[in-house]
């Protein structure tokens, strides 16, 4: 006896029309139009200074400290290269032996 259960309900049901929906577009790009001015900020006028963001001080610092901070940890950074170790190496080991790793020429 065929089981009771009919194809009609197995079928998978596909949409007659699929949308072609975009969930996280938030509408149409934004476009700033090229005004010509340095950063889109229009030169004051004479005798006015240019007022800061709260930020670029906080900017300023942070990028400038850190590029400082960065060259005294490489000026200060342990030389690990391989030919050093080598050196030292090869330094102790003449010396072990009882020989001079320096070179001293004989007078004549």
């Amino acid at each position: 006896m065929p089981p009771t259960t009919s194809l009609r309900a197995l079928q998978v049901k596909i949409p007659r029309r699929i949308h072609g929906r975009r969930f996280a577009s938030h509408g149409a790009p934004q476009y700033n139009e090229p005004t010509g001015w340095l950063f889109g900020e229009k030169p004051l006028p004479p005798g006015q200074k240019r007022v800061k963001d709260e930020w670029e001080n906080i900017w300023y610092v942070g990028m400038f400290g850190s590029m400082a901070m960065a060259a005294v940890l490489l000026y200060y950074k342990p030389d690990t290269s391989i030919q050093t170790w080598a050196l030292k190496e090869a330094k102790d080991r003449m010396e072990a032996r009882g020989d001079k790793y320096k070179y001293e020429p004989t007078s004549a």
